[in-house]
């Protein structure tokens, strides 16, 4: 099992301001990727949808 930090009384060892400051960070990035992500499948599907018509590509 993992010991509890001594400082903070918490598994990560960080403290709350720390681990706000971190999920910022994180929740920010994750947002990013997902409009990057977002935009990659827009663009692709302007070049070459994913379901061709009767007629094929």
């Amino acid at each position: 099992m993992s010991e509890r930090d001594a400082r903070t009384g918490t598994l990560s060892g960080l403290t709350a301001a720390e681990a706000k400051e971190f999920h910022g960070l994180f929740m920010g990035s994750w947002i990013m990727f997902t409009l990057v992500a977002i935009g990659a499948h827009v663009l692709v599907w302007l070049w070459r949808p994913w379901f061709p018509g009767v007629g094929g590509y």
